[in-house]
Formats: C-alpha cells, sequence, structure tokens
C-alpha cells in the first residue's frame, strides 16, 4: 500500500519500526498480494497505511474512511476495493511468495494484460516480516536528480521508488552503486551495511494515490543504470540500494550521513 512520510522513526535489526509487518494473502492462492503483479494488485496503491508501532495499523480507503486491522471486517471492505478474497495478516505463511511480473512485459503490453510472473519468495531479510530481500531500502538525491534529466516534468516523485531513507548528496549520478559492502552511519546511532543495487519492478510505473502512471520511471533506469545487482541475476534496471542493520538507532530528517 502507500506510505507515510515520517521526520523520526525508530530502526532495528528488523527495518523501520511497522515496516512490512503485516500483509494481505490472496485467500485462494495463499501468495502475497503485491502491486509487483500490477493487472492483479494495482488497486493496492489506492490503499495508505499509516501507524501501526505501537498502536493498530490504519488503513485508507479510496472514498476516504478509515479501518484498523487486522479483523474480519477490514477483510471483507479491502476485499471488495481489491475485488479478490483477501486476508490482512502478521503471520507470514510458510514458504511465503509474491508473483512479480516481468517488467518488461508490462511496459509492452499494460498494466492490464495477462503478462508473465515470476514466484518471489519472502521471508529471508527479518523473522515475522514480509520483506522481499532487505529491511532497509535507500535512494539518494543524486539518483533522482539524474532520473529527472530523462523524466518529463522533472524529477520523479520520491514515493514511486518507495524508499525508507533518502539521503542528500552533493555529487551526480547513481551513487549508490559505488556503496555495495561499505557501511553507512546515519545520525548518532545507526549503521547500515549496503548489501546491492535495488533492482526496479514495475511499482514504479504505476499510478500512486495522486499520482499518475509514469512508465519512464522503469525506461529511464533501463537506459541509464541496467547493471546485474547480484551474481547471477543478470543485468537489472537499478535504482537506489537494499542494506541491512548493523547497528540499531533512531534517525531524523536531517541527521548527517557518514560512509565508511
Amino acid at each position: 500500500m502507500l506510505g507515510e512520510r515520517l521526520t523520526t522513526a525508530a530502526i532495528g535489526t528488523s527495518g523501520v519500526q511497522g515496516d512490512r509487518r503485516l500483509a494481505l494473502l490472496h485467500r485462494e492462492t495463499g501468495r502475497v498480494a503485491s502491486a509487483k503483479d500490477p493487472r492483479r494488485w494495482r488497486d493496492l496503491l489506492t490503499l495508505q497505511a499509516t501507524g501501526g508501532f505501537p498502536e493498530p495499523v490504519r488503513i485508507t480507503l479510496p472514498d476516504g474512511r478509515t479501518v484498523s486491522g487486522p479483523n474480519e471486517q477490514v477483510d471483507e471492505l479491502l476485499s471488495a476495493v481489491l475485488g479478490a478474497p483477501v486476508t490482512l495478516t502478521g503471520t507470514p505463511p510458510a514458504a511465503a511468495t509474491l508473483d512479480r511480473a516481468v517488467p518488461e512485459a508490462v511496459l509492452a503490453a499494460g498494466v492490464t494484460a495477462d503478462v508473465p510472473v515470476e514466484p518471489s519468495p519472502l521471508g529471508g531479510a527479518a523473522p515475522d516480516t514480509f520483506f522481499d530481500f532487505a529491511p532497509i531500502h535507500l535512494l539518494t538525491t543524486a539518483t533522482l536528480d539524474r532520473l529527472a534529466v530523462e523524466l518529463p516534468g522533472g524529477p520523479p516523485q520520491v514515493e514511486r521508488y518507495r524508499p525508507n531513507l533518502v539521503v542528500a548528496t552533493p555529487v551526480a549520478g547513481f551513487v549508490e552503486n559505488s556503496w555495495v559492502g561499505r557501511q553507512l552511519r546515519i545520525g548518532a546511532e545507526l549503521v547500515l551495511l549496503v548489501l546491492a543495487p535495488t533492482p526496479r519492478c514495475a511499482v514504479p510505473t504505476l499510478a500512486h494515490g495522486r499520482l499518475p502512471r509514469q512508465p519512464d520511471a522503469l525506461r529511464a533506469p533501463a537506459r541509464l543504470n541496467r547493471i546485474e545487482p547480484l551474481p547471477g541475476l543478470g543485468p537489472q534496471p537499478c535504482v537506489g540500494a537494499y542494506a541491512q542493520v548493523v547497528t540499531p538507532g533512531r534517525v531524523a530528517v536531517g541527521d548527517a550521513v557518514e560512509l565508511d
């Protein structure tokens, strides 16, 4: 779903407090619902989730109503919005998996087309969460500025790429690529280890609430930063980087960031 912009956050070994602790399960397939399969689940991006740490998560529906879950009433309301039977849960099933549509196929055929999907397992990043690879995704202003040269209308809205942390950087280009294997210290406590560039799916191209569709949000990195994020994956359009938490801590907007 859509998230929220925070000015301060506690970050533990399982990521930002409250992040990816709940998900929707499709009752018929048992798969985790994700807009990475936009034909089926793009309407997730008409819903916004806020809070959830420690109070119950609040979900705002397209008509403006707000519900809290998980409970049976929430399940029925969300099923009606999404047109599919779903259950909101904080317990990842064994071998939790989501479907990831082939991004190039979505660009070529459109978000409503029946395109190939690939199963993507979850659960390796942190216990009892729904991360697909790592608990932290970070993005630099350098990358956003580089993409802005290619995108109509100026810099891309950061919400499209769904980072946990945005790092202001004075240099240009896809600087996160050079951070892999290095540590970042943010504020007085938090230390991250950068693991890999983030390969992008079709999600940045989709409508995000008030933001319209933007196919160039994927086409531009496919032209400018198609690299191999991990051995064996082959070249992928990458924006941002994945990281794991070495030392937990609280961060706030304006904290200094140091690269080892």
